[in-house]
């Protein structure tokens, strides 16, 4: 009989995903990992994660599984709230969904698993793993949730082969809807329970209010800048090589406080994400505010007015070279190669038609039709057809 340790986080989808696994015969443990305990940084006055395990816990006496929880607070410190602060620091914009991921629910969670003489780790995402031959060796594709609404391989696009062997999605085939269904039939605590927003496993926590207490306020000026200002208007140059043209396409534009009008004050240019435009609190405008870049050395704010500001957009990110992943390392681009994907830059953006080119130090993608808001420490994901084969934080 196979073990299997599921992560219970004390919602909907890790209960189905615990009842399904043990109907199919598997040996079933529950796991509830707490990730935070940390006083110096308040994150609300509600206890989520005690009432999050105490629910893991009667959905596991409901099943008749074992149970317990596991205290990895330390490594999620170290792994995802330092290297956040880190990013948001330096003016990135880092997602800790997909990190947590990569970083702790398939690696220091799956060795604690493994160690229990687990064969699988199992989770509530919605997403499928199917397996095919290449070469004689066998090859394991993540794909979308049949859920098109829920779906959530993004999260999951820094897995690799390795952590992808020994994961299993329950849920995956399902609906939101009819695992809802499954948890009322089966009387389970979880079935009406919202689902969780905020941080992956640390619960109700509110960015700007978690980085506030880290990263020191520091008074700056925002910057309006006008969609005709001359910094949109790019010499094509002709005698460009394809590499030195997606460069020019990907490029950071070097806005300067001389280009707009001061339109108001900020409390600290790290705690701002392009594309923003709650937060910014400056009245008197015609249309709303978008957040077109930041500058973290001058402590500088700039933005544009409506969604469909210039300086939104751009038709290409680039991705160094050592944080390009694939999943299939069998379809990965050689130096000097291109190939078409459908790739999102973010979790719940619809696929877009993209290019990827591979250069010696570094990946360019290049969209069909200009992208808002690419922003850099993000993820890129690219797919082909409903398999995520890849993806690369955005430089």
């Amino acid at each position: 009989m196979k073990r299997v340790v599921v992560g219970l986080s004390g919602g909907v989808d890790s209960s189905v995903a615990a009842y399904l696994l043990q109907k199919q015969g598997y040996e079933v443990i529950g796991l509830f990992m707490k990730n935070w305990h940390d006083d110096s940084v308040t994150i609300s006055n509600e206890c989520p994660w005690l009432e999050d395990s105490n629910d893991a816990l009667l959905v596991a006496e409901k099943l008749g599984i074992p149970f317990q929880t596991v205290d990895l607070s330390e490594q999620y410190k170290e792994k995802i709230v330092d290297y956040m602060f880190n990013e948001y620091e330096k003016g990135r914009t880092p997602n800790p969904d997909v990190l947590c991921n990569r970083e702790i629910k398939f690696d220091v969670f799956m060795k604690i698993a493994l160690s229990l003489g687990a064969d699988y780790v199992a989770t509530g995402h919605y997403c499928r793993k199917t397996e095919i031959e290449v070469n004689d060796e066998v090859v394991y594709q993540l794909k979308a949730g049949a859920d098109g609404n829920k779906d959530q391989s993004y999260f999951l696009c820094q897995l690799s082969q390795e952590q992808l062997a020994k994961s299993l999605f329950p849920i995956g085939e399902l609906t939101k809807p009819e695992v809802r269904e499954i948890a009322a039939e089966m009387d389970l605590i979880t079935a009406e329970k919202k689902d969780s927003q905020g941080l992956c496993f640390i619960g109700k926590v509110r960015l700007p209010e978690f980085l506030q207490q880290k990263l020191q306020p520091k008074e700056g000026v925002i910057i309006q800048i006008d969609k005709n200002d001359s910094i949109y208007n790019i010499d094509k140059k002709d005698d460009l090589s394809l590499e030195e043209e997606l460069k020019l396409a990907s490029k950071k534009l070097a806005y300067t406080p001389q280009m707009g009008k001061v339109v108001g004050k900020h409390q600290g240019a790290h705690y701002f994400t392009i594309g923003q435009r709650k937060g910014l609190n400056v009245g008197g405008t015609t249309d709303p505010l978008f957040i077109i870049a930041t500058n973290v050395e001058t402590n500088t704010i700039y933005t544009g007015l409506t969604s469909s500001h210039p300086g939104l957009f751009k038709k290409a990110l680039r991705i160094e070279k050592d944080e390009v992943h694939w999943i299939r390392k069998d379809l990965a681009l050689a130096n000097g190669e291109s190939k078409d994907f459908m790739v999102r830059i973010r979790y719940r953006q619809p696929l877009q038609k993209a290019t990827l080119h591979q250069f010696e130090k570094e990946m360019y993608i290049s969209f069909d039709e200009p992208q808002s808001a690419i922003t850099e420490g993000q993820f890129a994901a690219w797919y082909s057809a409903d398999e995520l084969v890849g993806s690369g934080v955005i430089s």
